[in-house]
This record gives C-alpha cells, sequence and structure tokens, in this order.
C-alpha cells in the first residue's frame, strides 16, 4: 500500500495548474476503477521560505521543463528527449492516433475500432494500454487526458512533434 498526501487549494477546477488538473483526474480514475481511497483531513498551512538565487543565475529549478515526444511515424519509433521509448506496437498506435486527432475525444469503442481494427474485445483493453502508455512515457509528461464519464484525448499541454517522414 502506498499512502500519498496532496494539498491541491481547490478555489475552482478552471484555476489549477495543468499539472494540478492531471493529478486531479488520475485520483479520480484510480477511485473510480476501486484502486484509491480519499480520506480527507483539514489542511495543514506550511510554513513559507523564500528561495534565494544567487545573482546572475536563473532559478530554473523552480520550473521544471516538461520533457518532449518526438514520434517517427515511418520507423514506428518515439524519442522522449531525444532517447528512445521503447513502445509495443499497440501502445505506438494508440499514441499516433491521438496525435493525429488533437483535442478530439475518442469514446473506448471508438479507440478499439481505429487503433485495434475490431470491436469485440473487451472496451477495458483500451483502459490498460492508456495505462501502461502513461506509465511508460512518464508521469512529468503531460499525455493522455481522461474525460470522464466518455473516453480520452490528447493532453492539451502534450509536447508532442509527429514527423510522418522520419
Amino acid at each position: 500500500m502506498l499512502t500519498v498526501t496532496l494539498s491541491i487549494p481547490l478555489v475552482s477546477e478552471e484555476s489549477l495548474t495543468p499539472a494540478a488538473r492531471r493529478l486531479l483526474e488520475a485520483a479520480r480514475e484510480m477511485i473510480e476503477h476501486g484502486e484509491g481511497v480519499v480520506n480527507t483531513v483539514a489542511p495543514v498551512v506550511p510554513e513559507r521560505r523564500s528561495e534565494a538565487v544567487p545573482a546572475g543565475r536563473s532559478p530554473r529549478h523552480l520550473a521544471p521543463t516538461i520533457p518532449s515526444l518526438h514520434i517517427l511515424a515511418s520507423s514506428r519509433s518515439v524519442l522522449r528527449d531525444e532517447e528512445p521509448l521503447p513502445l509495443t506496437r499497440l501502445e505506438f498506435d494508440l499514441l499516433l492516433h491521438l496525435v493525429a486527432h488533437p483535442r478530439r475525444v475518442f469514446t473506448r469503442l471508438q479507440l478499439l475500432n481505429a487503433v485495434w481494427g475490431y470491436e469485440h474485445a473487451g472496451v477495458r483493453t483500451v483502459d490498460v494500454h492508456v495505462r501502461r502508455l502513461r506509465g511508460k512515457v512518464g508521469v512529468d509528461v503531460p499525455l493522455v487526458t481522461t474525460v470522464y464519464g466518455v473516453g480520452y484525448r490528447l493532453a492539451d499541454d502534450a509536447r508532442v512533434t509527429l514527423d510522418r517522414t522520419g
């Protein structure tokens, strides 16, 4: 068992940062699938400390960069920050389909038809492949967003380039 304590100010979901929104979506998805439990406690306000940055140096460590993915379609390979990312055929096809249709939400059945080429498999197959794809890409890379009650889409802040000739 792993216990994670999160402190996300919930004034409104629209005011959340993309990272906080993804974290909240992931927690909801785990709870929805019976893989997690929520316990609420009164918030503890941490003591604020200012972090000094030496003169002439930028506070890069305060704003981490989001890793990027580069898809080389013709060679069926994916690079994560220029390093090869080993994906199965179906993981690659799922990623390619979502990247080729940004901002579009797909139901599990639509993804089964488009990526697997059939619909007689269980729709939870899509969930398993999305989870594996997220795991391989890493939690620090926004990639697939769950649209509750509907399906999946490419995340708005995903940093993915598609090279159809590479």
